[in-house]
């Protein structure tokens, strides 16, 4: 059955591992994927990520990171989706739990953190909170 939501795919997938406590999880890949395992990477939410090049369809490996066997990802909330874009403007990109988290947007200059957007001077659909 086809994923009609790759990035709420993506999010669901990291929750799972992580209640089981793997250390590692693969994914088909694609570039918003990638791009979101990016953004966790930098923000230090995951130790590392890593694209397989194989047919039909790439890979996408993700290394969870756990302080103290305690998951780095407290929670993930999907916030747009298909049946509901969710727009922010500059002014609008809301602060995940108090600034403790990051919101992630996907803007016209690619995808990333709402304090990154905001820095820039952009807008875009938003994506998640991650905290």
């Amino acid at each position: 059955m086809p994923v009609t939501d790759p990035i709420a795919d993506m999010l669901t997938r990291i929750r799972n591992a992580q209640m089981v406590r793997h250390s590692t999880l693969v994914m088909p890949s694609s570039k918003n994927k990638v791009a979101l395992a990016e953004i966790l990477k930098s923000e230090g939410y995951i130790q590392n990520y890593e694209v397989t090049v194989l047919k039909p369809q790439n890979t996408l490996r993700v290394q969870l990171k756990y302080d103290d066997r305690r998951p780095a990802i407290a929670g993930l909330k999907r916030v747009s989706r298909p049946g509901l874009r969710v727009q922010v403007q500059r002014k609008e990109i809301p602060r995940a739990y108090g600034g403790r988290g990051i919101s992630i947007i996907s803007t016209s200059k690619g995808v990333m953190t709402g304090k990154q957007a905001w820095g820039k001077g952009l807008g875009g659909e938003l994506w998640a909170y991650v905290w």
